[in-house]
């Protein structure tokens, strides 16, 4: 048979098929067996689609056009029938966009497979929408009706902290209560779950999901913080004026929030701060900012924050290079910095995790197991911040971006095998 197991996920989306003995991850974009959840209709080319990295790439460029990001976030919701312009004078419904990037995926894990890949194993959240058993039913049905819509005929679902733990799982003798921590780029969501040799035998696994929680900070968030401690100060962010008064911050928030950057490069925003120079008494802030906004370097400084978090990521320094705005203009960094940072992102998320252990009727001390998984738990002052919370949990590191999916696949093989 041939069959394959897709994360969608609503920062990134993987997709497993089988190999000699295991399953793999499907290359998705040269080199990466993960894509960014986004597609951009291209106005400029005819509402041509793009893809992950692409298509993130073609909105920073300045195309015309719509960029869709966090698609799942549609499921469960009442937008999902309706349409939403495209930037090309043309209209599609949200869930034909979700089965467009669906049909993407499918697409390259037919080549990677060879066969005619009729069947899958789909990922989902415990709640696809909180307290709302009628909408979150909605949301899977949504969802499966775009995977049978791109061509899938058997479509089976399994809840991705399970599927996260899979691996973890395969490794135990006795049966353990784990806390699966998946922090990725726009939540950070906690499920206490039930994993052991006895019960990896049953398919129906929801009765081994304890408890469920989320917050909404994760890596976007400490970004964002990196961003306004460090290259935004050269901008002028916290900076006095000839008066005393701190200069407008508006537009550094502005410049440190992915999806509000290109608002601040329209000629009317612009213009309004070529006014502003004489707010400022150090007039190198002031030339700096235009130089940012006059040549679109928004994003680019918001990848220099995040390529500064993941070098501290483990300990040490670095130095944020600006010379993009600046001849030798350029910032020091380190994991001492970083824990400065995001101190209240992280004692948030930490909270978070506590309190779903108690959801569950459990106390910290009564967690076997911390399972990571999702891009940012790369962060040393997280998962030690998590561990000293859950002091006798073993701490277990997956596949930061993978582990769902091959979990997933793990699961596809023994149902359709």
């Amino acid at each position: 048979m041939s069959f394959c197991a897709i994360d969608f996920g609503t920062s990134n989306s993987a997709v497993a098929v089988k190999g000699d003995s295991a399953m793999r991850l499907v290359e998705l974009e040269a080199g990466y067996g993960t894509l960014p959840t986004a597609v951009f209709f291209n106005a400029d080319e005819g509402g041509r689609a793009s893809f992950g990295r692409q298509a993130v790439a073609d909105y920073v460029d300045g195309y015309d056009g719509r960029l869709m990001r966090s698609l799942k976030s549609l499921l469960g919701s009442s937008l999902i029938e309706s349409t939403t312009d495209l930037g090309n004078g043309s209209a599609m419904r949200y869930i034909d966009i979700i089965a467009t990037f669906l049909r993407h995926l499918r697409t390259h894990a037919l080549k990677a497979d060879g066969g005619d890949l009729r069947q899958v194993v789909m990922g989902r959240p415990v709640f696809f929408v909180d307290d709302d058993p009628k909408a979150d039913a909605a949301a899977q049905r949504s969802l499966e009706q775009c995977a049978r819509d791109v061509g899938f005929k058997d479509v089976h679902f399994q809840f991705e902290p399970i599927a996260a733990a899979f691996d973890y799982e395969s490794r135990l003798t006795e049966e353990q209560q784990v806390l699966v921590v998946d922090i990725g780029g726009g939540t950070s969501d906690f499920s206490l779950v039930r994993v052991g040799p006895d019960r990896a035998r049953h398919l129906d696994r929801k009765d081994d999901v304890l408890a469920h929680h989320g917050v909404h900070i994760a890596g976007t968030d400490f970004d964002r913080r990196i961003e306004l401690a460090t290259i935004l100060r050269e901008l002028g962010y916290k900076a006095l004026g000839p008066d005393g008064k701190e200069v407008p911050n508006r537009i550094y928030f502005d410049l440190a929030t992915w999806h509000l950057i290109n608002t601040v490069y329209t000629p009317k925003r612009v213009g309004e701060l070529a006014l502003t120079a004489h707010l400022y008494a150090d007039a190198a802030h002031h030339r700096r900012l235009m130089r940012t906004v006059e040549q679109r370097l928004g994003h680019a400084l918001v990848g220099h924050a995040e390529e500064a978090k993941i070098d501290v990521s483990a300990g040490g320094e670095t130095r944020i290079d600006l010379s993009v705005i600046e001849r030798e203009l350029g910032v020091a960094f380190s994991e001492a910095g970083l824990v400065e940072a995001v101190s209240d992102e992280i004692a948030s998320i930490t909270a978070g995790a506590v309190h779903t252990a108690s959801l569950a009727g459990l106390r910290a001390e009564d967690v076997d197991a911390l399972y990571f998984t999702g891009g940012s738990t790369g962060l040393r002052c997280l998962s030690s911040a998590m561990c000293a919370a859950f002091p006798k949990a073993t701490p277990v590191f997956g596949d930061r971006l993978a582990s769902v999916a091959l979990g997933l696949g793990i699961h596809a093989k023994r149902v359709f095998s």
